[in-house]
């Protein structure tokens, strides 16, 4: 059972965009998001006032389309919600983590195979540079990369597993879980506490993930919204 404070979890992408990922930061006022080629997750306050909305309007531009996961509070009526759905969140509470001898690390030259597995089995975002977040871990049959799983927040003391994803044609052979807990042996490793995040709807994938010794910590929303066509705002952006 972990004894990192719970209470990063609130916020993941705020704790970990002014912790151990605060080198990705872009920031315009109190509004951190990462690059938008690396991860789609934007940190607002945890009570955003109508000056926060402007800036991550400002920071995304006119019209776009923006990730708000576990975004609290009301939506501006200006903008327009595109997708939401509910989520859970889930701690490591007893994961019999371990290494995998059949597992490889993954880095940039593997992410043309990495984003084309996700294309096919759509476990979630992950974008040309999402490999920089952390450890990724696939597996190989016949040369092909048929499964992977990595490491995506990363608030103090704890790393959340993201990305896992198994080729249609080898699913059922238990590749998925196998990384899973090869990830979360790295993050235990370092002293860490493995999380993750899926659908509320995906009821196999959170039976998995309970007998595989996680437990639910709390409900979230996955919600994203389009920014208004026109803005006022004037303030350039900075990049921290």
């Amino acid at each position: 059972m972990s004894t990192s404070d719970e209470r990063l979890l609130d916020n993941p992408a705020r704790a970990a965009l002014t912790g151990p990922h605060a080198h990705f930061a872009e920031r315009r006022g109190r509004i951190l998001r990462y690059p938008v080629d690396v991860s789609p997750w934007l940190a607002l306050p945890d009570e955003p006032d109508a000056d926060d909305w402007a800036d991550v309007a400002a920071l995304a531009g006119p019209g776009a389309e923006i990730a708000l996961f576990g975004c609290r509070g009301r939506v501006p009526d200006d903008w327009e919600v595109t997708f939401d759905i509910d989520g859970v969140q889930m701690v490591d509470d007893g994961l019999a983590a371990t290494p995998d001898p059949e597992a490889i690390l993954l880095g940039p030259a593997d992410v043309p195979e990495m984003l084309d597995l996700v294309e096919r089995t759509r476990p979630g975002p992950f974008l040309p540079r999402t490999v920089e977040l952390g450890t990724y871990l696939g597996i190989r049959r016949g040369g092909a990369l048929v499964a992977m799983a990595g490491e995506r927040l990363h608030p103090p003391g704890w790393t959340e597993i993201s990305a896992v994803c198994t080729d249609p044609a080898v699913r059922g052979q238990g590749l998925a879980t196998r990384l899973i807990l090869a990830v979360a042996h790295g993050i235990r490793e370092r002293g860490e506490t493995p999380f993750l995040h899926t659908g509320a709807g995906n009821t196999t994938a959170i039976r998995l993930y309970e007998s595989l010794g996680f437990r639910l910590r709390r409900t979230t929303a996955f919600l994203a919204a389009r920014a208004p066509e026109h803005l006022t705002e004037t303030r350039a952006v900075g990049v921290s």
